[in-house]
């Protein structure tokens, strides 16, 4: 099974698309990005400094317009993508570039969304001076205690011995001063402490965009930052989205839903590299390619052949309800030919840490269980066949 993973904020360095944007067709496409978004992502992404494309309203269009253009060499023809990738995944930002690559929103949707999530971010991070640091090593309990100590939010929790803390530029400092044993606190080139209470003002407006964007159901599943669970439904992803900016992200989890999934290889598009290094030490045995410039397509095809899935990207007849999480299932009363509305609950999952009821997006008949009651899930499992209302779209 192949996974596409999208970067977030952070990822992007000077000159990175310089070699992308010699390739036929390129150019044009990110100048129609630029008109969208209103900014020169070219620029950006070839002749501005390291300090200029730190800007987070700057930086978050130009990571998401990167990935998009990056896609359309590794897939010529979207559906290829559709029809192959098992799953997909983006941090932070990277969600709305996997949730277009999904067809959950349009390029030019997720153009406008994370301008005006850029914007709103960097507005939010002039209220208070604050910033992000990396706490590589260190025991992760007691890594957490620390940065509880010193007021600060564990903003990324990305697994494989890393954790992103974010808070005031004081307490920051007061971490490097006293960091957790054995651990390495490292600045981060942000500017300012994402996905905590600071960015709160950037969630109401992102919101009341969101209203006004018409969403499709994700054509590949999506592994969410919230909580690792896999999404279908477009509406709740682009909730997700914008609820994400202000709540911490859980890359350890969705690696781990990852790995449930048997995912064997992980492409991370560009600006790749970040993800890479985690998925190395966080999916072991998982080959993992980091598609950094046009150099690497040969390896990136090769995957995409060896670990891709053949699957008709066409609409089937019926809809599967599907597992979130992991953990035990307690099936509901809807048998054999009961209808169901949308947002029924059809089953409950018992995880380790606590019980997520299953509510089905779409009205219908319902046809099959393909579990029963104890039975242990994954994430992404099948669980119940349903007739849909009416056509399907």
């Amino acid at each position: 099974m192949l996974a596409i993973t999208c970067p977030g904020q952070g990822s992007q360095s000077p000159g990175f698309l310089n070699p992308w944007l010699e390739l036929p067709g390129v150019a044009d496409r990110l100048h129609w990005l630029s008109a969208v978004a209103g900014i020169d992502l070219a620029a950006h992404g070839t002749t501005s400094d390291e300090e200029t494309i730190k800007d987070t309203a700057i930086a978050q269009p130009l990571i998401v317009a990167a990935g998009l253009l990056s896609l359309l060499t590794l897939f010529e023809h979207p559906a290829d993508g559709f029809r192959v990738v098992g799953a997909g995944a983006g941090h932070s930002v990277g969600e709305i570039t996997a949730a277009s690559a999904a067809g959950v929103i349009s390029a030019e949707q997720a153009m406008v969304l994370v301008r005006e999530r850029g914007r709103g971010m960097a507005a939010a991070a002039q209220a208070t001076p604050t910033g992000m640091s990396a706490v590589l090593g260190g025991d992760p309990d007691e890594v957490l205690a620390v940065l509880e100590q010193h007021g600060l939010t564990p903003a990324n929790i990305n697994g494989a011995g890393q954790v992103v803390a974010a808070g005031t530029i004081e307490q920051l400092a007061a971490l490097a001063e006293a960091p957790p044993a054995k651990a390495r606190v490292m600045p981060l080139k942000v500017a300012g402490a994402f996905h905590t209470e600071h960015m709160s003002p950037a969630v109401a407006e992102m919101g009341r965009l969101a209203r006004a964007v018409s969403t499709h159901d994700a054509r590949v599943p999506l592994v969410s930052n919230v909580d690792g669970a896999v999404i279908h439904s477009g509406r709740e992803v682009l909730s997700r989205i914008v609820s994400q900016v202000s709540n911490p992200v859980r890359w350890d989890l969705c690696m781990e839903t990852l790995k449930d999934l048997g995912v064997t290889g992980v492409i991370e598009i560009p600006p790749a590299g970040a993800l890479t290094g985690l998925a190395k030490r966080g999916l072991k045995g998982v080959e993992v390619l980091a598609l950094k410039t046009p150099d690497d397509l040969e390896a990136a095809h090769r995957m995409v052949r060896e670990h891709g899935s053949a699957r008709s990207a066409s609409q089937p007849t019926w809809r599967l309800v599907t597992a979130p999480v992991k953990g035990t299932v307690e099936v509901g009363s809807a048998g054999p030919g009961a209808a169901v509305t949308p947002g029924d609950v059809v089953a409950r999952i018992s995880s380790l840490r606590d019980t997520l009821e299953v509510r089905t997006h779409h009205g219908g008949t319902v046809v099959e269980w393909l579990v029963e009651d104890g039975d242990p899930v994954s994430p992404g499992q099948p669980l119940l066949r349903l007739h849909p209302e009416g056509s399907i779209a």
